[in-house]
């Protein structure tokens, strides 16, 4: 940030990455205006940052709402008089096939990650122009790269945030002072997983390796002082943009290989479906994490990721074989 002063407004902050973010822009002495739709699991955010010194106000706020998100600028210009920072972290997961999950799921889900960052922009734009200055930070996801099985409806809305973020920037061409900036994490510890919705019948597990929320925070504090147009986190997943540009049918064979046995894991019984959090707040969930950083998942994340490593791997030699034959027709073959 560019002062210790700076008023920032979070949306999503009484879980994951949006907690994570709250305090660490408390520990550096910003005014914070907290948002979420819960508001006793925001009103616990709002006193951990209060703890550390924070100025807080909370705002309870379903971001989908575009009514209610114009409120929550409303109240945070009316308690500081300014808005430097925006960030929009709500966000929310459903897991299941496209033929299968409920379109109301579909909505919800597309609602609170893209509508709500539509409408966080809408808000919060006027005001950064009238001030001459402001960084609207919009959280998506290296699913905004790349997709996968079984979770339309979140890649749908992070591929979609990844476009208004290049929208606005051209729209802001010359406008000095305004940034946007987007950051896309890989797979974050956070209880997204546990909140999401599910239809599958089977256990949901965020794909390996898991990086903290407290690293993502780091990074977007960094970029709220110094944007960028987009910062990538996490080294796991991004391996596979590339293998997706390059080799999309082998990436989405893959996927589905990893999808079914990784992300969505087989019991002796079914699990019920549930709408988790997609439809509306899920008392006592919010948390900054989501426990899967814990041994037992380290070392399934291990074993997970040397085996999507190997198949990456015996895929790239198997298609540079058959590359190789297809060149040179007549190598290899016995003189008759």
């Amino acid at each position: 940030m560019r002062e210790r002063a700076d008023v920032v407004v979070i949306t999503g902050a009484s879980s994951g990455i949006g907690r994570a973010a709250a305090h660490a822009f408390a520990r550096r002495g910003a005014r914070l205006v907290l948002a979420a739709r819960g508001p006793e699991a925001l009103e616990q955010a709002a006193a951990e940052c209060r703890s550390a010194g924070a100025r807080v106000l909370a705002v309870p706020t379903d971001v989908g709402d575009e009514r209610q998100v114009q409120a929550l600028a409303a109240a945070a210009l009316a308690e500081f008089g300014r808005i430097d920072v925006w960030v929009g972290a709500a966000a929310v997961m459903s897991y299941g096939g496209i033929e299968e999950t409920p379109l109301e799921l579909f909505r919800a889900v597309m609602q609170t990650n893209y509508w709500g960052q539509v409408h966080g922009a809408r808000a919060v734009l006027p005001t950064f122009r009238h001030q001459g200055r402001g960084t609207l930070v919009l959280i998506g996801s290296v699913y905004g790269k790349v997709a996968s099985a079984y979770v339309a409806p979140y890649v749908s809305s992070k591929f979609a945030l990844r476009g208004l973020a290049a929208v606005l920037r051209q729209e802001l061409v010359g406008v000095r002072g305004i940034r946007v900036a987007l950051v896309l994490p890989a797979t974050v510890d956070t209880p997204i997983y546990q909140r999401a919705a599910n239809v599958t019948g089977r256990r949901v597990h965020p794909l390996p390796p898991a990086i903290t929320p407290e690293r993502v925070a780091r990074v977007i504090v960094r970029v709220a002082g110094r944007p960028r147009p987009e910062t990538t986190v996490g080294l796991g997943q991004r391996v596979a943009v590339p293998l997706a540009v390059l080799w999309p049918s082998g990436y989405a064979r893959l996927m589905r290989r990893v999808m079914d046995t990784a992300a969505l894991r087989r019991g002796r019984r079914a699990v019920p479906s549930t709408d988790g959090a997609a439809l509306g707040p899920q008392p006592g969930t919010e948390r900054v994490t989501g426990g899967w950083r814990s041994t037992p998942a380290r070392v399934v994340a291990t074993l997970a990721g040397a085996a999507l490593v190997g198949g990456l791997g015996a895929g790239a030699r198997r298609r540079r074989a058959r590359n190789d034959r297809a060149a040179h027709p007549r190598r290899g073959r016995r003189p008759g």
